[in-house]
């Protein structure tokens, strides 16, 4: 089963970042969390790798709708971004929203996981073409 919607760019590292928030913002999405992986394990563990980032996308009236079908899933909130170096390319990743419907079994959540998957694939979309 795919649990991602990836989207590859030939833009650097940084340049993908920011136009990644910006998409997320033009879909209503505001970053609540951000995890750089690299220098994550770079501290603790002495580990390098390449580029990644971890941003925690939250549309707040989305959010709120599946809370309200099911408190327990905010086990699956925000939704996860990933941006990451992929050989000379960036790689965006998008937790496709479709997974808290198949996990849950709910079937109230299906109308915000398809909202969810139109915002990020609007989002996505647009990095593709400018990317």
């Amino acid at each position: 089963m795919r649990y991602d919607r990836t989207v590859h760019l030939d833009a650097d590292f940084p340049t993908t970042v920011a136009a990644v928030r910006e998409a997320l913002a033009a879909q209503g999405f505001g970053i609540l969390t951000e995890i750089d992986v690299t220098a994550t394990l770079k501290a603790k563990l002495g580990h390098g790798m390449e580029d990644y980032l971890i941003l925690g996308a939250c549309n707040p009236p989305l959010a709120r709708q599946a809370l309200d079908a099911d408190r327990t899933v905010g086990l699956l909130l925000p939704c996860n971004v990933v941006v990451r170096t992929d050989g000379d390319r960036t790689a965006v990743q998008a937790l496709d929203p479709g997974v808290m419907v198949t996990l849950t079994g709910l079937p109230a959540l299906q109308p915000v996981a398809e909202e969810a998957t139109r915002r990020l694939d609007a989002a996505l979309s647009t990095l593709q073409t400018t990317g």
